[in-house]
């Protein structure tokens, strides 16, 4: 059996198959077609099959991670939308909350009213109240004004609908008749409610959640299709199963239904990737550093888990967002970044990339202003003739020619300018790891930094050695890593039902009927999906907060019947994790359950453990030695620099640094006075000197 997985950049598109029965992995990279990222995905699908010697229809599996609704959002390429709501709500979505996304701004875009998912006009009131705490009947559903909105957003060439009621959360039986009505006179559009989206409290999130739901569902319905339809053509006959952005896959059906999936869907797959290599150096407290072309994405695994984002703190592009999320912080800081004096004069490195196309100037593809790979090209650290294993050649003379004009214009050398694209590069990273470490109570020296991306090894000994974390871990193949780490994950679905209870007085029996139903649920999921009985667990957990609080806490819950002792140890347990995320406790105050959610999990097929690496020597590996500049001491400096090629390093032998490293997906560059050597798993662990 054969597994296939990919991952589409903002640069390249990464694929990985691996044979399940003898564990060879086979990889590939290809150029992603940013007007049509499926044109990429079947383009390396195709070749993959053909260095892998495999035939389509021995693939069983294959896994995607998809920025098709990453993007469609970033880009505010959204379907035309309209929503449904209540008499007197219709601006909840553009109001908002009263706290200010920043508090001392007069300048501050506030991204749902300058590009709203749905426009005021395609926004229509019906009457129809539910109302707390049990969500029964008020008013009853103005079903003829249900069809009245409805006529007018078709006409209007409305493409998705949103149905957003109060406290249907709590009851979501005004949603359902609502959008029966509206499919039935527009059947050809994409209809949604929130309370399927997001059933839990916060009307704005909620609203917000489905709203974006909605914008990006007819477009990841077609692309979903497509690639179905294309594969199948192929002769792949094997299962679709796209990433999540909660860290599991989903079925092309799950997807569709619930686009919102997707939103952080390859993001997630990298922080996968880097838990599974980990586990394979036996590293479990780890920062993911994964740099792409256009961006860096940032995780934190403690333990051999992933954080998650809680409900006050998960946004895309500043829309908040109800949905579970792996804890992945983005940065606009990639190999494509480019370099240039602002407006104030001030000297920076991106946001701004030159992505795929045209790319760096060293691309030859008519890029034309200073990007870091160039950079990283004037300073010796990348190899013209050795890109992607020889697979893409470089123009180091178009990289010289764009830094040299920026460093006339900064009244630097050629080789000043380069590496202080890098170092200010380097230190928006750094920073970028402050804030999900330091600034959070976490002290990076504790962890390993796993470099990954094409560009990740590139960069990880420099920003480590900024954060004094003392080792970096470069996983064997650092450039697909968020591919394989598609391949390591399960389906997993969640469901979330809002159940506000209180320490002092819990109803066990309400809460053993929420848990039971929501499993209820899944279950029924995971049997249309075809997945065994036998293969799917529960997992429970609750968002809890002391009485009067605006935040929550995600805290595991037992399996099985609730008890007073059961609860004692949920109890005991936030007021744990409260300490932890707060440095206080407060043992004597009331304890308030908000949510409880149920994930399930349906056990997929794996990728195996890498075989040990094998290697040679020393002098077998080295191909050649290139200048390379290095800052050291504050000075810049030249080196005579050993280059090699990385499958024939010898196994744990340490050896000094500077050198370069070369594979097909990548390059790693280690610093003077580091020390390498790699590790049987075959990762290379880079430690940092005590004066770097």
């Amino acid at each position: 059996m054969k597994m296939i997985g990919v991952d589409v950049g903002g640069t390249f598109t990464d694929l990985v198959c691996c044979d399940m029965e003898t564990g060879h992995v086979v990889i590939h990279k290809v150029s992603t077609t940013p007007h049509d990222p499926s044109e990429g995905v079947m383009q390396g699908i195709r070749e993959l099959c053909v260095r892998a010697n495999a035939e389509p229809s021995e693939i069983a599996y294959v896994f995607h991670g998809t920025t098709t609704a990453t993007n469609a959002v970033l880009e505010n390429k959204i379907a035309l939308t309209g929503m449904i709501t209540n008499e007197g709500f219709r601006d909840i979505v553009h109001i908002g909350r009263h706290q200010r996304v920043e508090h001392y701004s007069i300048m501050q875009e506030l991204p749902w009213q300058s590009r709203p998912p749905v426009l005021r006009r395609h926004r229509k009131t019906v009457a129809g109240r539910l109302v707390p705490p049990t969500g029964e009947e008020l008013e009853a559903l103005d079903e003829a004004a249900v069809r009245r909105a409805a006529e007018e957003l078709k006409a209007d060439g409305v493409e998705a609908v949103v149905i957003c009621f109060l406290f249907s959360f709590l009851n979501p039986a005004h949603e359902l008749r609502a959008q029966a009505i509206v499919e039935e006179v527009m059947p050809d559009a994409y209809v949604t409610t929130s309370s399927f989206m997001a059933p839990q409290f916060r009307e704005f999130e909620r609203f917000t959640t489905a709203a974006l739901a909605a914008s990006i569902g007819p477009k990841v319905e077609r692309y979903i299709a497509n690639l179905e339809a294309a594969l199948a053509n192929l002769g792949i006959a094997g299962e679709l199963r796209i990433m999540a952005s909660n860290g599991g896959a989903a079925t092309a059906r799950m997807v569709t239904e619930k686009p919102a999936l997707t939103l952080l869907s390859g993001l997630a797959a990298g922080v996968l990737g880097g838990a599974w290599v980990g586990e394979l150096a036996d590293r479990h407290d780890i920062i993911t550093f994964d740099i792409g072309g256009t961006s860096a994405d940032i995780g934190i695994i403690r333990a051999g888990r992933f954080a998650e984002t809680d409900a006050r703190s998960t946004s895309l592009a500043g829309f908040p967002l109800l949905m579970p999320m792996i804890d992945v912080h983005t940065i606009g800081a990639g190999g494509g970044s480019i370099a240039h004096i602002d407006r104030g004069g001030a000297f920076r490195v991106g946001p701004q990339s030159a992505g795929a196309v045209p790319g760096p100037a060293a691309y030859g593809r008519g890029g034309a202003e200073p990007t870091v790979t160039d950079a990283n090209i004037v300073l010796g650290r990348l190899d013209p003739d050795d890109f992607l294993g020889g697979g893409m050649k470089l123009d180091a003379e178009a990289a010289s020619a764009v830094v040299a004009e920026l460093a006339a214009k900064l009244g630097l050398s050629l080789e000043e300018a380069a590496e202080g694209i890098l170092t200010v590069l380097n230190a928006n990273m750094a920073n970028a790891i402050r804030s999900r470490t330091i600034q959070k109570g976490i002290d990076p020296r504790g962890f390993a930094l796993m470099a990954m991306g094409g560009a990740g090894p590139l960069h990880g000994a420099e920003v480590a050695a900024m954060l004094s974390i003392p080792e970096v871990i470069v996983p064997p193949y650092p450039g697909i890593t968020s591919a394989m780490g598609l391949l390591t994950t399960d389906l997993k679905y969640d469901e979330i039902r809002t159940q506000f209870q209180t320490s002092a007085a819990p109803d066990l029996a309400r809460l053993d009927q929420g848990f039971d139903n929501m499993e209820t649920v899944l279950a029924g999921r995971f049997k249309a999906d075809k997945v065994p009985e036998d293969a799917t667990s529960f997992v429970r957990t609750g968002d809890l907060r002391y009485v009067g609080q605006g935040y929550e806490l995600k805290i595991d819950f037992p399996e099985g019947p609730m008890s007073t002792a059961a609860l004692a140890g949920v109890w005991k347990d936030f007021h744990d994790r409260h300490q932890q995320e707060y440095g206080q406790a407060f043992p004597e105050s009331a304890i308030e359950i908000v949510n409880i959610r149920v994930s399930a999990i349906g056990t997929l097929p794996k990728l195996p453990p890498l075989k040990a690496a094998t290697g040679g020597s020393l002098a077998e590996a080295e191909l050649r030695r290139n200048r390379c500049v290095f800052r050291v001491d504050g000075a810049l400096r030249p080196f005579d620099t050993p280059v090699y090629r990385r499958s024939s390093l010898p196994v744990e032998q340490p050896f000094e640094g500077p050198a370069i490293i070369l594979q097909q997906d990548s390059t790693t560059v280690v610093p003077p006075g580091a020390t390498v050597q790699v590790h049987p798993s075959g990762n290379i662990i880079i430690t940092l000197g005590p004066n770097q």
